[in-house]
């Protein structure tokens, strides 16, 4: 699976892939992990590193049994295509 740590002193989670670093600022309140941006370098587009991204956000969010809010349109588009993850949407 992919490795998404928690920078909570940035309030980001983010991922390294091919030197580049994937990433997303949150906050958290009341149980809730409020995504507001996510965002992959230029050279990471079109590369999927975004929805593995994603998978390993959402796991996390799974794994501490937060509900996950999308501000981001990426991240809420990401997570209405995957079914799965839907549960976890606040």
């Amino acid at each position: 699976m992919t490795q998404v740590r928690d920078n909570a002193a940035a309030g980001r989670f983010e991922m390294e892939e091919g030197g580049h670093i994937v990433f997303a600022d949150y906050r958290r309140v009341g149980g809730r992990l409020i995504i507001d941006h996510v965002e992959a370098p230029p050279v990471l587009r079109g590369t999927g590193a975004a929805g593995r991204f994603m998978e390993g956000l959402a796991a996390e969010a799974r794994a501490t049994g937060e509900k996950i809010v999308p501000l981001c349109g990426y991240a809420a588009a990401w997570l209405h295509r995957h079914t799965q993850h839907r549960d976890l949407v606040a």
